[in-house]
């Protein structure tokens, strides 16, 4: 190639190079754009825009009782700061106040303590230690019985097992167990749980509650069978007991230890103290026995009394078995109060608009026991009813009825307060329930002018009254309502639950539900009723023992039973019509 041709294509050459070197450059980094995109945009848009606050009631009440909810700090204040809460003590007149000063702080009206009785003397505990210190140092688990007397001092004995059905058995230890620590009753089985202690209703459960047979019509002027004489049979299941109490009382034993019949792993249930009972067949009384209760101001004195947890219980029955002499020393101080022998129910109320003359209640029992703090029974169904009427108030919801809340007390005694309320305010006395003692005198201390059930007199007030809702099963959620019978508010009832339908609450129950405060309404042909509610740990752990305390309490199943009971009561506040009542034969 020439000179003149090699220049001019390396000058065509390199005129070409340029497109290629282009061609073979990396593609320059994609442009950064400080502007969001469209998925931003819209997400901020929806952010700052304000979300509109549903108008619907009940939607807005679930709302406050899930997102603004007090009710463990109400328990805990109820549980924790209070304590336990016996009918007739200083505890339970202290949650009396604070729970009156509360309901007034949150707007309610008319915030009181009703008074009813007279019931008889408090009884409070200062000091309790139990333990065997021959042959060896044994702490025990164990607890006094309310009402039981003191030891007066340390009391230190010999510890002998009771075990008598013969006269001749009773022979043997005659003179023998003055001022002895005495074991009064056969060991008591402790075995493996192979199954949870805490359990929910099953689906199964729930159909069986919702397929219950309507239960029979009972005459309103028929007395419960408590009150119809016990019989000659049953008389004589009891006679042994009767006899070995009167024997122990005669021969001056100085304490009486019984095991736990409920509970292990230090879990034991107490209630009340019991006085050696005279039979008396044939007579009006609830149970055909003569009772003396121990808050009575003149009952006679008796041994102190203690439940012992079982498997305590059960070593020092074996150790005796085994020939070995055993030492306690038992150190129980207690005080009776009986300055004041009237007993107080908590009262408050919303008033209502056009229809304020007619009322719907709600409410629980604020009485417990004692060796626990009455969480579950029933400083939980406290809560949730408090909760209920705050949550009414925080939303400024007007009801056309007077919402009125009372908080029971001598629930534990009989329901002595929600029946001498009922006395009172509606003119009809409520029969006894659960072999509990005759109705509670009026609340000015004298008897009530109705004091038998054969013989009612309607008042204004029963005529105007519309239901009442009550919280006693335990902490569980609720998953429904018993209907006591009542069929007529079935289709009322369902409609009220299909907003809660995600929160597990469905079903209804023409089954009655026995046991609590809506028996004092029921009892007397006003609509009263329980709800259903999970179990939990109520029979198993709970219910009257040691354990019944804050930490057994699921949050999330009182704020949703918060949510359930205020629209109960608001749905009935705002009927045109009161709820229907169920017929009583006659």
């Amino acid at each position: 190639m020439s000179r003149p041709f090699r220049a001019i294509a390396t000058l065509a050459i390199a005129a070409l190079f340029p497109a290629v070197s282009l061609l073979a450059q990396p593609p320059a980094p994609p442009t950064i754009s400080n502007e969001p995109t469209a998925k931003e945009v819209i997400k901020k848009i929806e952010a700052s825009t304000p979300k509109l606050r549903s108008t619907d009631p009940v939607e807005r009440i679930k709302e406050e009782a899930e997102k603004k909810s007090q009710v463990m700090a109400t328990l805990s204040q109820l549980t924790d700061v209070i304590g336990p809460r016996l009918t007739g003590s200083p505890g339970l007149k202290r949650a009396n106040e604070w729970t009156r000063d509360k309901l007034a702080s949150w707007g309610l009206e008319k915030a009181h303590l009703e008074s009813w009785g007279p019931f008889g003397r408090g009884w409070s505990l200062k000091r309790f230690s139990a333990q065997v210190i021959e042959p060896q140092c044994i702490p025990l688990i164990a607890y006094p019985k309310a009402w039981s007397p003191g030891t007066d001092g340390v009391l230190v004995g010999e510890v002998v097992h009771f075990e008598a059905k013969t006269d001749a058995d009773f022979a043997k230890y005659k003179g023998k167990l003055k001022g002895a620590i005495v074991l009064t009753g056969p060991r008591s089985e402790a075995v493996a749980h192979f199954e949870p202690l805490g359990t929910r209703l099953t689906d199964s459960q729930l159909r069986e509650l919702a397929d219950a047979p309507e239960p029979a019509v009972r005459n309103s002027q028929t007395p419960p069978r408590e009150r119809r004489g016990i019989t000659p049979e049953r008389l004589a299941q009891i006679e042994p007991a009767r006899k070995a109490a009167k024997f122990l009382a005669d021969e001056g034993a100085g304490l009486l230890i019984e095991p736990s019949r409920q509970g292990d792993g230090g879990t034991l249930f107490v209630a009340q103290a019991s006085i050696p009972s005279e039979l008396t067949f044939g007579t009006p009384d609830v149970s055909g026995v003569r009772r003396v209760s121990p808050w009575d101001k003149d009952a006679p004195r008796f041994a102190p009394q203690v439940v012992m947890a079982k498997e305590h219980y059960n070593r020092l029955a074996r150790m005796l078995k085994q020939g070995e002499t055993l030492k306690m020393a038992v150190d129980l101080a207690i005080q009776f109060h009986d300055d004041d022998a009237m007993a107080y129910n908590t009262v408050a109320e919303i008033p209502g608009g056009d229809l304020k003359d007619e009322v719907v209640m709600l409410g629980g029992h604020l009485d417990s026991w004692h060796s626990g703090t009455g969480a579950t029974d029933n400083a939980a169904g406290v809560a949730v009813a408090l909760e209920a009427v705050r949550i009414l108030k925080a939303l400024d919801l007007k009801p056309r009825r007077t919402v009125r809340v009372a908080l029971w007390t001598g629930e534990e005694q009989g329901l002595l307060g929600s029946r001498a309320y009922v006395t009172r305010h509606f003119g009809k006395t409520p029969a006894p329930f659960f072999g509990g003692p005759p109705p509670p005198a009026s609340s000015n201390g004298q008897a009530p002018k109705d004091s038998s059930a054969s013989a009612p007199t309607a008042s204004a007030e029963f005529e105007r009254f519309s239901a009442y809702f009550n919280l006693d099963n335990g902490a569980g959620k609720i998953r429904g309502v018993y209907l006591q019978g009542n069929e007529a508010v079935r289709p009322i009832f369902r409609k009220w639950l299909q907003p809660f339908k995600g929160m597990g609450a469905t079903t209804l129950s023409a089954a009655n539900t026995s046991g609590t405060d809506h028996l004092s309404f029921d009892g007397i042909g006003l609509p009263g009723f329980q709800f259903i509610q999970d179990p939990v740990e109520y029979a198993s752990r709970t219910h009257h023992s040691n354990q019944d305390l804050y930490d057994r309490i699921q949050p999330a199943d009182l704020k949703q039973a918060a949510a359930v009971l205020a629209a109960f009561v608001y749905n009935t506040a705002i009927l045109d019509e009161k709820l229907p009542r169920k017929p009583l034969a006659h």
